[in-house]
């Protein structure tokens, strides 16, 4: 038995509310030791007046020492086991764009990428790319044409896209072509799997056409193939929670996620106020909210210390907005670590808060990772986040007699 058959049978029906408010790659590192992480050096005055009235702790998203992609991290933070249900973000990527895949499509996140002379990558994003400027060079790629398989390449923002391959004989595994560095060549696509191995074929015939059209952009000219899945299946929100949940999230990928486990995608927001605006306009609707904000995870990977802090001030900017509305059951958190100074996702386990009338208030009186430590939360897998929200807001009923 796991958690979900429990909740299945627990779960009861009430008013109360719950937001989940995900700040992506939140967890950091002081940039020398007994030096202040982002976090800690952010002023954070509404977080850290409800940490004196909530209950803290460290989330880990996998298992200790497991350095999460976004797709696992967010699944753990759904109450989902990251490693039973496993999804390739290219799936994540597709369905956020409202793609509807089939079954026995293969969907594959791309990212365009700059090649020099010799081939090797000097950008591995284009130098971020402007969605206006990527757009006509993904309408360009559909050009592309492989015998026995129907393609569809799909701009997604930035410098991301989506490939779909659709065809007899496609398997789902084959590894990322991004080597996560610059100075070489993208890696060749090589199957998993036996039953990937055509798949594999097709990916390189592609990137084979894709860079031929892209010659000559000065700064998109190659891209490389990650995230290569099927497309998965996962029991809903109303399923297993018993809860109608609403997702404002701005990036595709978090979409994706959301509208997977049976979220309603809620607005059209692009900025963080305008998330804050559509939450407002929607709260009659949904009885779970799951708010994202991208800009932690990113300011983190481009190793930028100050700009990180100031992104997650202005994550701590939007609380007012969110406790005005009275949740019954508020949670801060994110789906993984991203300390600038590593510049990547990591195995840290995520500060994490959750504020609720009848919580065990701990000790705490700020919210960062330090404090975090000692809270009441203690140190826990991500997934039974979940079964904690919905405890804290009388919706599940007693276990056995």
């Amino acid at each position: 038995m796991d958690i979900h058959d429990l909740t299945r049978q627990l779960h009861v029906k009430n008013d109360t509310k719950i937001v989940l408010y995900v700040a992506d790659g939140l967890g950091g590192l002081p940039q020398k030791p007994g030096g202040l992480t982002e976090l800690e050096t952010a002023n954070t005055p509404n977080l850290d007046a409800l940490a004196k009235v909530g209950i803290s702790g460290g989330s880990i998203p996998v298992f200790p020492g497991i350095s999460p992609g976004s797709g696992p991290g967010h699944l753990g933070l759904f109450g989902y086991d990251p490693i039973k249900h496993l999804i390739g973000r290219g799936a994540l990527e597709a369905t956020g764009i409202g793609f509807h895949l089939e079954q026995g499509d293969v969907a594959i996140r791309c990212n365009f990428c700059t090649l020099d002379a010799q081939g090797n990558i000097t950008d591995r994003r284009a130098g971020r790319i402007a969605t206006e400027e990527s757009t006509p060079l993904v309408t360009k790629l559909r050009a592309v044409s492989i015998p026995g398989v129907e393609l569809f390449v799909e701009p997604v923002k930035e410098y991301r896209f989506v490939l779909v391959l659709r065809g007899k004989g496609l398997g789902g595994h084959v590894h990322d072509t991004d080597p996560q560095r610059t100075g070489v060549p993208p890696l060749a696509p090589v199957a998993a799997d036996d039953e990937s191995k055509k798949t594999a074929e097709v990916c390189a015939e592609f990137f084979r056409q894709a860079c031929q059209i892209l010659a000559g952009q000065p700064k998109a000219n190659a891209c490389t193939l990650r995230g290569v899945s099927p497309k998965p299946h996962l029991p809903s929100y109303e399923e297993v929670y018993g809860l109608k949940a609403g997702a404002i999230a701005v990036y595709p990928m978090y979409k994706g996620l959301a509208r997977l486990v049976g979220m309603d995608l809620v607005g059209n927001a692009q900025t963080l106020d305008e998330q804050m605006t559509v939450l407002e306009e929607n709260w009659a609707k949904y009885d779970f909210f799951f708010v994202h904000f991208k800009y932690t995870d990113s300011t983190g990977e481009d190793g930028n210390f100050d700009a990180k802090v100031k992104k997650t001030e202005e994550y701590d900017a939007a609380v007012p907005r969110i406790m005005a509305l009275k949740p019954d059951v508020f949670i801060a958190t994110g789906d993984h670590s991203t300390p600038s100074m590593l510049k990547s996702h990591s195995w840290h386990p995520v500060p994490t808060m959750l504020v609720a009338k009848n919580c065990r208030t701990d000790a705490c009186q700020k919210f960062g990772e330090t404090e975090c430590l000692r809270g009441g939360l203690g140190q826990f897998e991500a997934r039974f986040l979940m079964p904690l929200a919905l405890a804290n807001a009388g919706r599940l009923t007693k276990y056995g007699a």
